[in-house]
């Protein structure tokens, strides 16, 4: 039996999987909702979208994501309230975003329409697995590939835009210990790590490998050039806190542009914060660590908001960063997350409303 809303086809699973999820014990995007987006790019334009059943994907062995590598994709969360209303955080920048990558992979970018429509049916179709947990959320990931078919090399003529979701408890990585890269890097200029596709986060594994086995969980990684410049921390936009100055590196086409980072900013100046947009050198951090004005260094991204480094290596010396009481980490994730969950104004208007 299908229905229509937003223009969006629905076509409902015959039985759902939800009486046997505990939401009290959710890992982070392993368990899957009961339904997905699809949207098809065939003959020069995007069809209709279609929320269907979850379920696998069939594709040629000749599907150029398997030999050239156009994927890209996006991280959001969709958060229910005392209540039960369902808040979305600045969509409209992960969709902006989606179609910045889109184009320099030479992918297809995709209506708004399409995008928003597409998203706010799935989720009145599986509001049910919007988890109301203190903490918990609704992870979100859209993403794109291409479908079409041939071993030459060069864009697909067939694309498919997905969005699946899972419900996922509280994300706490606790404080982590991270190595500052000095051989290997992430990203290169003129290259692809401003936009969020598959390949980038593929590279980033061993060397991430090679510093869990010094008893490191995640990689600073610096530039291509020198290795003199702090640019992100693991999948993540890195923050340093040298006196009362919050620092980070400015976005180019290195650096992913990351909407908790364009947030953590405009907080921070809401708050009173100095913010610097600059290069951060590793000769900076070193020298404010070795004379104590190193306060804080986290990472920001959408899965754990923020997430606090506690120590890092360069050069054979690990340096730990002080217990602070009152961090900036602490105070700038908890203004962001009562934005989120609907239990603080939203002075910045991002905030959106599922309804």
């Amino acid at each position: 039996m299908e229905a229509v809303m937003n223009n969006v086809t629905i076509e409902k699973a015959k039985t759902s999987k939800i009486k046997d999820v505990d939401f009290d014990n959710l890992s982070f995007g392993s368990i899957y909702t009961d339904h997905m987006l699809v949207c098809d790019y065939k003959n020069g334009q995007w069809q209709a979208p279609k929320v269907v059943p979850y379920q696998p994907i069939t594709l040629d062995p000749s599907s150029k994501i398997f030999h050239y590598g156009q994927s890209i994709f996006e991280g959001m969360k969709a958060y229910k309230d005392e209540s039960g209303s369902v808040w979305l955080f600045r969509p409209l920048e992960n969709f902006k975003r989606l179609n910045k990558s889109a184009k320099r992979m030479a992918m297809p970018e995709l209506p708004e329409s399409y995008f928003m429509d597409g998203l706010t049916t799935l989720l009145h179709v599986d509001s049910d697995w919007i988890p109301q947990n203190a903490g918990s959320s609704l992870y979100i990931r859209p993403f794109m590939f291409a479908s079409g078919n041939g071993f030459h090399a060069s864009p697909a003529d067939e694309y498919k835009f997905i969005i699946c979701c899972a419900p996922s408890g509280s994300y706490f990585s606790g404080k982590v210990k991270v190595l500052i890269e000095k051989q290997y890097s992430r990203a290169a200029n003129g290259g692809v790590g401003f936009a969020k596709t598959g390949g980038n986060y593929a590279g980033q594994f061993y060397p991430t490998r090679l510093a869990a086995e010094k008893g490191y969980q995640q990689v600073i990684w610096t530039d291509d050039n020198n290795h003199e410049f702090i640019e992100e921390a693991g999948a993540m936009n890195v923050f340093v806190r040298i006196n009362d100055t919050l620092l980070t590196a400015p976005t180019n086409d290195r650096i992913l542009d990351g909407i908790t980072r364009k947030s953590i900013l405009d907080i921070a100046e809401d708050e009173g914060i100095k913010t610097e947009i600059r290069k951060v050198s590793v000769k900076e951090v070193v020298d404010a660590a070795k004379n104590g004005s190193l306060k804080e260094m986290f990472g920001a991204g959408t899965a754990a908001v923020v997430s606090p480094i506690s120590a890092f290596g360069y050069e054979g010396v690990d340096y730990d960063l002080p217990e602070l009481k009152d961090s900036y980490a602490s105070l700038l994730k908890k203004r962001i997350t009562d934005i989120q969950y609907n239990r603080a104004e939203d002075k910045f208007g991002w905030r959106h409303e599922v309804v």
